[in-house]
C-alpha cells in the first residue's frame, strides 16, 4: 500500500495511497485544481490504512486531498525534497530509529528550509518523546498520541494545520505581492527615464480616479514652441513613438488650450492638467475619461500633479547630465585612446633602442673575444717574420710560413666581419629578398665545392644526394649563405676522417635540403639554445676554427624569411646531427 516515492503525482487508477474526497452534497462544488497534499510518513502499514480511511470523506475549502504515503524517515526526505508544496505532514517519531521521526523535523526546517509545511507527530509511545519538551525543542504544529488520535480529532487536527498553512501561504503570496509592487513602483516613477516618467503619471492618475482614461502627456521647452508628445494610452499608445501622423483636431485643441490657459481644467469627460517646472518648461496632460471627475477626483489629481513639477526636472536634469557624461567619456576615451596609441608607440621604440643597445653590447663582446685572437697572432708572427727578416741571411722560408699564419688569421677575422655585417642586415626590419628562378641543384654543388678543401684538409668524405637539376624561386645570394652555414658548420665540427651528407629533395610541401654531420651531436642544452643570436654549441670545433655563434640564426632568418621552417635534429651523443630546412612551394614558384 505504499505509493511509489519516486512518483511527483499519484495517479487515482493505480496508487491506493490517493484518496479522492467527495462532495458533500450538489450544492458543493470540489475544485480539481487545487488540492491539499498531504504526507503520512510512519512504519505501520495499518496506520496509512486507517488515516485513509478516516480521511476518505474530508474536504476543506472545496477542494480535495492527495495522499503521499512514505514508510522510513529516509522515504520521507526524498518525498518531501520532490514536493515542497507539501501542506500537512502527519509523522512517526519512532521508525528505523526512537528519534526519525524528530530528526526529520530537523532536516525538514533546517535542511530543507521549508517553514510552512505544519507537521503533527503522531507517536505510539509517548513517554519515550515528552510532549513538552518535544513541543519546545522542535518546530511542530501539535504533537498527539496515536491512541488519542480519533478520526474526529484527525479531521479538527488536519483542518486547523491545513488552515494555518492556508494563512501562511497568503502571508508568503502577500509579501511577494506587495515586493512586485515596490518593484513596479519603481520602475513606474523611475527618475532617470523621461519616457517611463511620462508613462506612468497617466497609469498613476487612471488609478487616482478609478476611471478608464485615454490621452497624452506632452512637454514643451519653450513658449510658443511645439510640444513634444513623452506618453499616450489607450488609442493615443502610439503617438509617443512619433507614429500614426497629426493628433486629432479634439486632443490638439485640449492640449493647445490647456498652454494657453495655464492651468487645469476639467470639462465634462475631458480633463487637461498644466504643469510648469522650476526650469521653465511646460507639461500638459490631456485626458478623456469615461465618466466626469467628482470634485475628490479633481482635488486628488491636482495635489497629485503638484508633486510632478520636482519630478519632472530632476529627470531632465539627470537626462542632461547623461549627455554630458556620455560626451565626456567619449572625449575621455579618445583622449585615452591617443595616449595609448603614444605610449605604444613609446613602447615599440624603446623596445627597439634596448635591442640596439643589446646588439650593440652583444656585437662588442664578440669583436673583443673574437677578433681578438686572430690579432694576437697577427701580432706575434708579425714580430716573428721581422726577427727572421733581420737574419743574416734572412730565413726567406719561415718567414713566408708566417705570412700564411698572418693570412690565415685575416681570413678568419674576415669572416667573422662578414658575419656580424650580416646579421645586422637581417636585423633591419625592411630587409626585401631579390627573388629569382634559381637550380637549387646548382646551388648546393657550388656551397659543397667551396667546402670541399677544407673538407680535405681533414681527411672528411663529403658527399651529395638528390637531382641534379631542381628549378625553383628564392634570393640565390641568401639562400647560399643559409647553406654555406649548414655545410661549413659540418665539416667544422666532424672529426677527421668524418662522412658529412648533403641532401635535396623535392615534395609537396617544397624543397628541403639537409646536412648531417658525424659531429658529436646535440645535448639537451643545446637543443635549448639553437638558431640563438650569439649561441655557441657544447661541441668545438675539431680543427681549431672560430665561431662567432651567428650562423645558425643567419640560416634561421634567412630561412624565415623565405617563409621556411628549419630543424635539428641529434642522433645521440657521437652519432651526430642533420640540420634541414623546407622553403614552401610559394616561394619556389611566387612572383618576385
Amino acid at each position: 500500500m505504499m505509493s511509489d516515492p519516486h512518483q511527483d503525482a499519484p495517479r487515482p487508477e493505480d496508487d491506493d495511497d490517493l484518496v479522492a474526497i467527495l462532495d458533500d452534497g450538489p450544492g458543493d462544488a470540489v475544485t480539481e485544481a487545487g488540492r491539499w497534499k498531504v504526507a503520512i510518513i510512519d512504519d505501520d502499514a495499518a496506520i496509512h490504512s486507517g488515516t485513509k480511511y478516516a480521511l476518505s470523506d474530508y474536504q476543506l475549502a472545496g477542494h480535495r486531498l492527495d495522499l503521499y504515503s512514505a514508510f522510513s524517515a529516509a522515504e520521507g526526505r526524498a518525498l518531501l525534497a520532490r514536493h515542497p508544496d507539501m501542506a500537512v505532514v502527519l509523522l512517526d517519531v519512532v521508525m528505523e530509529s526512537d528519534g526519525a521521526g524528530l530528526d526529520l523535523v530537523e532536516h525538514i526546517r533546517k535542511e530543507l528550509k521549508n517553514d510552512t509545511v505544519r507537521i503533527i507527530l503522531r507517536t505510539g509511545q509517548p513517554g519515550q518523546a515528552p510532549e513538552r519538551q518535544v513541543i519546545v525543542d522542535y518546530d511542530i504544529n501539535d504533537y498527539k498520541a496515536k491512541t488519542e488520535l480519533t478520526g474526529d480529532k484527525l479531521f479538527t487536527s488536519l483542518t486547523a494545520a491545513i488552515r494555518s498553512y492556508q494563512q501562511l501561504m497568503r502571508l508568503v503570496e502577500t509579501r511577494r505581492g506587495l515586493e512586485l509592487v515596490v518593484e513596479a513602483a519603481s520602475e513606474l516613477f523611475d527618475l532617470k527615464s523621461m519616457r517611463k516618467l511620462a508613462a506612468g503619471v497617466l497609469t498613476q492618475i487612471a488609478g487616482l480616479v478609478q476611471a478608464s482614461c485615454e490621452g497624452l502627456l506632452v512637454l514643451r521647452e519653450e513658449r510658443r514652441a511645439h510640444f513634444a508628445v513623452l506618453a499616450g494610452s489607450g488609442v493615443y499608445a502610439p503617438f509617443a513613438a512619433g507614429g500614426d501622423g497629426p493628433l486629432d483636431a479634439a486632443m490638439e485643441q485640449l492640449v493647445q488650450r490647456a498652454f494657453e490657459r495655464r492651468r487645469h481644467a476639467f470639462e465634462a469627460t475631458e480633463t487637461a492638467l498644466y504643469i510648469e517646472t522650476a526650469s521653465g518648461r511646460e507639461v500638459v496632460v490631456a485626458l478623456t475619461s469615461d465618466r466626469p471627475l467628482s470634485e475628490t477626483d479633481q482635488t486628488l489629481v491636482a495635489v497629485f500633479c503638484g508633486r510632478l513639477s520636482t519630478a519632472f526636472d530632476n529627470v531632465i536634469l539627470y537626462e542632461q547630465l547623461q549627455a554630458a557624461n556620455a560626451t565626456l567619456e567619449r572625449r575621455v576615451a579618445d583622449r585615452t585612446r591617443q595616449l595609448t596609441l603614444a605610449n605604444e608607440r613609446l613602447t615599440a621604440q624603446w623596445q627597439r633602442l634596448k635591442r640596439t643597445n643589446d646588439h650593440k653590447a652583444d656585437v662588442l663582446g664578440t669583436v673583443a673575444h673574437d677578433l681578438k685572437n686572430p690579432l694576437g697572432v697577427i701580432l706575434g708572427r708579425s714580430e716573428m717574420m721581422n726577427e727572421l727578416l733581420c737574419l743574416d741571411p734572412p730565413n726567406i722560408d719561415r718567414a713566408r710560413s708566417q705570412i700564411e699564419q698572418i693570412r690565415a688569421s685575416v681570413a678568419r677575422m674576415t669572416s667573422m666581419v662578414d658575419d656580424l655585417i650580416n646579421d645586422a642586415m637581417l636585423d633591419a626590419e625592411d630587409i626585401v629578398l631579390r627573388l629569382a628562378d634559381i637550380d637549387a641543384a646548382a646551388i648546393v654543388g657550388a656551397v659543397i665545392d667551396a667546402n670541399a678543401p677544407l673538407a680535405e684538409r681533414k681527411g672528411q668524405m663529403l658527399v651529395y644526394s638528390g637531382p641534379d637539376v631542381l628549378p625553383g624561386r628564392a634570393d640565390p645570394d641568401r639562400l647560399r649563405e643559409a647553406i654555406d652555414n649548414l655545410v661549413s658548420n659540418a665539416v667544422k665540427y666532424s672529426p677527421p676522417g668524418g662522412r658529412i651528407c648533403v641532401s635535396l629533395a623535392s615534395s609537396e610541401a617544397g624543397h628541403r635540403i639537409a646536412v648531417s654531420d658525424s659531429g658529436p651531436g646535440l645535448t639537451a642544452e643545446d637543443e635549448q639554445r639553437l638558431f640563438g643570436r650569439f649561441q655557441r654549441l657544447s661541441a668545438k670545433p675539431t680543427g681549431g676554427e672560430s665561431s662567432t655563434g651567428l650562423g645558425l640564426f643567419i640560416c634561421r632568418r634567412i630561412v624565415e624569411l623565405h617563409g621556411g621552417h628549419i630543424t635539428a635534429t641529434g642522433h645521440g651523443p657521437g652519432k651526430g646531427a642533420t640540420f634541414a630546412f623546407t622553403l614552401p612551394p610559394l616561394v619556389q614558384r611566387g612572383p618576385s
